[in-house]
C-alpha cells in the first residue's frame, strides 16, 4: 500500500471527488470541509490517500484541532488499510486527537491506534446522519415565521453559539474565535431565525454546502422557549428554503436524544448512516 500526503486541496479533490460525489450525503462532512480547505478556511490541514495496487482505497482529512475524518472506499480491505495508516501516522509523528466517521470504521481505527499508542478512547458523540429530500407538508407549524438573522443580532448568536456547544457537550472555542465565526456566518447569510410576536425563539444554521447538498446545523432553542414546537418548525421552514437551491439537506443528531431524532423524522428526514466521534487520549508510544 502507498500513503500519499497532499498540500494542494485542489489536487486532493481531483483524487477524491469521483468517489465522494457518489455518496455526497453520507460523506457530506468530509466533502463540505474539503470545500472549506479549498477556500482557505483552515490552517495546516491534513489530506491523505491510501492506494493499493494503483487503486484508491481510502481518504483521510484533518483540520487540527478537529478530528481525523476517515473514508474507506474498499470495505473488503478496511482492517488492512486502517492498520497500515495507523502505523504511517505514528511513524510520521502525526498527532490524532480524535476520529470521526462511520461507526464501524472509526471503532476499528481506534482499536489499531490504541494498540500502537497505548492511549484510551472516549465517546464524544454517538450520531445519526439523516437526509431530507422533501419536507412533510402535513406538519402543523408553531406560530411565527422564519427570517435570516441580521448583522446587528451578532451578540444573540454568540450567546446561543456558546449555549448550543454547552448543550451538545462540545468544547467552546475562545470568545474571539466565536465572534469571528459569527461575523462570517452573518456575512454569508447562513443563520435562520424563527420569530414569534417579535421575539426570536429558535435558530438554525446552514453549513458545508457541496455540489448537491447542504448541512443543517446549530439548531438551538433557549430553555424557556422549548416544548413549543419552535425547533421543529424552524428546521422544517429552513430546510424547505434550502431545498430551493439544493437537492437534499443532511443533519447529524445525538442518538442519546430521542426527542430530537423524533422531531427530525417528523419533518421528513430519514436516517442514512450511523456515525461516531471518538476522542483518543492518553500517553502515546514513543
Amino acid at each position: 500500500m502507498n500513503f500519499n500526503l497532499y498540500e494542494d486541496a485542489h489536487e486532493f479533490e481531483r483524487e477524491a471527488k469521483s468517489f465522494l460525489v457518489q455518496y455526497e450525503d453520507i460523506y457530506s462532512l468530509f466533502y463540505g470541509i474539503l470545500q472549506g480547505i479549498k477556500a482557505g478556511s483552515y490552517e495546516n490541514p491534513l489530506m491523505a490517500t491510501v492506494e493499493d495496487e494503483g487503486k484508491l482505497v481510502a481518504l483521510f482529512q484533518m483540520t487540527p484541532p478537529h478530528p481525523l475524518n476517515i473514508v474507506i472506499i474498499d470495505e473488503s480491505k478496511k482492517d488492512a488499510i486502517l492498520t497500515f495508516v495507523a502505523k504511517e501516522f505514528l511513524e510520521r509523528e502525526i498527532h490524532i486527537p480524535s476520529a470521526v466517521g462511520l461507526k464501524p470504521v472509526v471503532f476499528s481505527f481506534a482499536d489499531k491506534w490504541i494498540e500502537l499508542t497505548q492511549c484510551e478512547s472516549r465517546l464524544l458523540m454517538d450520531q445519526g446522519l439523516y437526509r431530507l429530500d422533501e419536507v412533510n407538508q402535513t406538519l402543523e407549524n408553531s406560530p411565527g415565521s422564519w427570517r435570516y438573522a441580521r448583522k446587528d443580532e451578532a451578540l444573540l448568536i454568540e450567546e446561543w453559539y456558546v449555549a448550543f456547544c454547552n448543550d451538545a457537550g462540545i468544547e467552546n472555542p475562545p470568545a474571539k474565535v466565536i465572534k469571528e465565526r459569527v461575523a462570517q456566518i452573518l456575512q454569508d447569510q447562513e443563520v435562520f431565525f424563527w420569530e414569534d410576536k417579535g421575539k426570536v425563539v429558535s435558530m438554525m444554521k446552514k453549513a458545508r454546502p457541496s455540489d448537491r447538498g447542504v448541512t443543517v446545523s446549530m439548531v438551538y432553542t433557549p430553555p424557556e422557549e422549548r416544548k413549543k414546537g419552535y425547533a421543529r418548525t424552524m428546521v422544517a421552514a429552513g430546510s424547505k428554503e434550502l431545498l430551493k437551491t439544493y437537492d437534499f439537506c443532511v443533519l447529524y443528531t445525538d442518538m442519546m436524544n430521542p426527542t430530537s431524532n423524533k422531531i427530525y423524522q417528523e419533518i421528513g428526514y430519514r436516517k442514512i448512516a450511523d456515525s461516531v466521534h471518538l476522542e483518543l487520549v492518553g500517553k502515546e508510544a514513543e
